[in-house]
């Protein structure tokens, strides 16, 4: 088995709880919009999705409200994420830099847009750890399609063999396998246990750090 040389990081639920503000932002999106109410799992079961994509998962009646809804979201969240709490999970950062003065080489696939992305990033003093970042509005097809590691894995000159794709959520996995790359579930984010045995990723672990292991464990 080849060595893993590189690592692609979904980022909600992967590095970052923002469950608790995207399910609030979710809220008062369906409030404004006049939607019907949806409850938190199913909200949450949708995280990893591109905005526009979400309202034909939990509205398939209303053909067509995936821009509008992409922008009111946009404009409640950016009201929201100042006074709502969001964090990385226990250990990204420590073991993030620990990555990288490995060598390891890292990047990120997400479906959040990417000013949205680099803020985070900067936020949270980690932006220097990717070599490329990648939002949901830098590819045409996103998750589970394997176009957002497809666009890491070129320019950089990556090889499939050699990278691991890492996420919460199915389509996260989905994405990485149809790309040619190894995966890895992490079940302490938005998707469940059964979920993510269901896509049968190559390795699963419940806390962040214990992907040293996995990457020494392949050196």
């Amino acid at each position: 088995m080849a060595t893993i040389k590189n690592l692609i990081f979904d980022f909600d639920g992967t590095l970052v709880d923002t469950a608790p503000l995207i399910i609030r932002t979710m809220q008062e999106t369906m409030c404004e919009l006049g939607l019907p109410e949806r409850d938190c799992d199913e909200c949450r079961a949708t995280i990893g999705l591109r905005l526009e994509e979400i309202p034909a998962v939990l509205w398939p009646d209303r053909p067509g409200l995936g821009p509008e809804y992409a922008t009111t979201y946009r404009r409640i969240f950016d009201r929201l994420k100042r006074p709502l709490s969001v964090s990385c999970y226990p250990g990204v950062i420590e073991t993030l830099r620990r990555l990288k003065d490995a060598g390891l080489r890292m990047a990120i696939a997400s479906s959040r847009n990417q000013s949205s992305l680099r803020e985070y990033a900067e936020l949270f003093g980690i932006g220097d750890c990717f070599e490329m970042i990648i939002g949901g509005d830098d590819v045409t097809v996103g998750k589970p399609a394997p176009d957002p590691v497809l666009a890491i894995l070129g320019p950089l000159q990556w090889q499939a063999a050699e990278t691991l794709t890492i996420g919460d959520a199915a389509v996260d996995i989905l994405m990485g396998r149809a790309a040619g790359t190894r995966t890895c579930a992490v079940t302490y984010g938005n998707g469940t246990a059964a979920e993510l045995n269901g896509v049968r990723p190559d390795y699963m672990i419940a806390s962040f750090p214990a992907l040293i292991e996995i990457v020494t464990g392949n050196q």
